[in-house]
């Protein structure tokens, strides 16, 4: 019987260390993440990433609304931009000498045709008093710095701002492929729908330098004033 025994003991013992080191051994190897994402989830576009033969973009779906219908695009932040929400067909590309937006968006007819007027912005000229007469191209230098004049363009568009579609574009009404969330705060209450940029609001606090820092009725005028001279030189 005690042989028997000592028999049974040692098989115990030896098959508690084999099992032992059978789990050492499994616990030593890697674990091996079964995929759970496709390449196809991956991205926007959800077909095969190696073809492009079932892949198309979405289509554009620019607005068809008429010209003066009255609908409008809120601004997606204050003094945005607005976005063009007629159709635009045959008014594009604008040139300087074929701009059929001013038609319907001059200050002095908007409100009639229920157009968006042009801000007094579009109505200054912010460049600088540059030179060129064809040949020959002369820096303006200004001891000052304030090589960039204001001045006024009165009832006539702002040569800078001719080209309608460098800032307004036509918006399009087709799904998004990401949902957009955004929520915009704007300073004015209506500024969803207008800008602020009106009266003389456009060109407080621009800094100067001179007497007061202030821009005075010369400058509007391009001319000499306080504000281009320092220690009396300029």
């Amino acid at each position: 019987m005690k042989t028997i025994s000592k028999i049974t003991l040692g098989l115990t013992v030896a098959s508690a260390i084999f099992m032992s080191g059978c789990n050492d051994t499994n616990a030593t190897k890697p674990m091996v993440a079964k995929p759970s994402i496709t390449e196809k989830s991956l991205g926007l576009r959800k077909t095969d990433l190696y073809s492009e033969s079932t892949t198309t973009g979405d289509k554009t779906m620019y607005g068809k609304e008429y010209a003066g219908s009255g609908y409008k695009i809120q601004r997606a932040f204050q003094d945005a931009p607005p976005m063009i929400p007629h159709d635009t067909e045959g008014m594009l590309p604008i040139t300087i000498n074929n701009n059929q937006c001013v038609s319907c968006h001059m200050p002095e007819v908007a409100s009639s045709m229920g157009a968006t007027p042009l801000p007094i912005s579009h109505f200054k000229n912010f460049r600088p008093t540059h030179k060129f007469d064809g040949k020959t191209f002369t820096k303006s230098i200004d001891n000052m710095k304030n090589e960039i004049s204001i001045k006024s363009t009165g009832n006539t568009l702002s040569g800078a701002r001719f080209n309608c579609s460098q800032c307004h574009a036509p918006q399009s009404t087709g799904k998004l492929a990401v949902e957009n969330t955004f929520e915009a705060v704007y300073s004015d209450k209506d500024g969803a729908s207008k800008s602020n940029w009106k009266g003389e609001r456009i060109i407080d606090d621009l800094e100067t330098v001179g007497k007061d820092s202030k821009i005075t009725d010369a400058d509007y005028k391009n001319e000499h004033s306080a504000a281009g001279y320092l220690n009396n030189t300029h």
